[in-house]
């Protein structure tokens, strides 16, 4: 990288760092930053620090740390005037794919048999979404026989659900999720014989 050139005021770098938060619909980590402007890291970071600190107070929009980065976003509180201007066509996830991107997320990485034991159902349609939608991706393939593809949760999976990285899931305290060999019941329960 070649020595900078220009020189940031701290009211300049701010609101530099501000236009490329403003622009950019995905979170920028510092290093991208830096690397645009090229300034160092370290100087980078304490501007956007003073930036949040900015925004914390009497903004309709918060910059917030994201899937390893920084994006500038509506304040939660402003979120009906944003619907009423909008009015956005939004598509929900179904049931069978909170579910299953939520298994992806606490076990991964985890392969397609796996989830399907745990769900109970088969989960070809729902793990083909999601990797469309881009919220999980392949992650190599599991050294068993038939040597079957594991998958785990991408940065738009985080970005997605408001998340810095995977430790700000919420515990699962309430919730066992049982082991995808205890998730089958076995074959050799009788049925109960129906009454008369």
């Amino acid at each position: 990288m070649e020595e900078s050139t220009q020189v940031f005021s701290v009211d300049k770098l701010k609101a530099a760092i501000e236009c490329m938060l403003f622009v950019t619909p995905q979170p920028l980590a510092i290093k991208q930053i830096a690397e645009a402007l090229n300034l160092d890291e370290a100087t980078v970071e304490k501007a956007l620090q003073e930036l949040r600190m900015d925004y914390a107070e009497g903004r309709g929009l918060q910059i917030l740390h994201i899937a390893g980065g920084y994006q500038m976003c509506t304040r939660p509180e402003f979120v009906d005037c944003i619907t009423a201007l909008l009015k956005p066509t939004r598509t929900r996830m179904s049931r069978a794919a909170l579910e299953t991107v939520a298994i992806i997320a606490y076990r991964q990485p985890i392969t397609q048999p796996e989830i399907d034991a745990i769900r109970g159902v088969n989960s070809d349609g729902v793990v083909k979404t999601l990797t469309e939608r881009n919220l999980i991706t392949q992650m190599g393939r599991k050294d068993s026989p038939g040597r079957p593809i594991l998958y785990g949760t991408t940065e738009e999976f985080l970005n997605h659900f408001g998340l810095s990285d995977l430790s700000r899931l919420p515990e699962l305290t309430d919730v066992t999720l049982p082991e995808p060999d205890q998730a089958v019941l076995p074959m050799e329960q009788p049925a109960e014989a129906p009454e008369k």
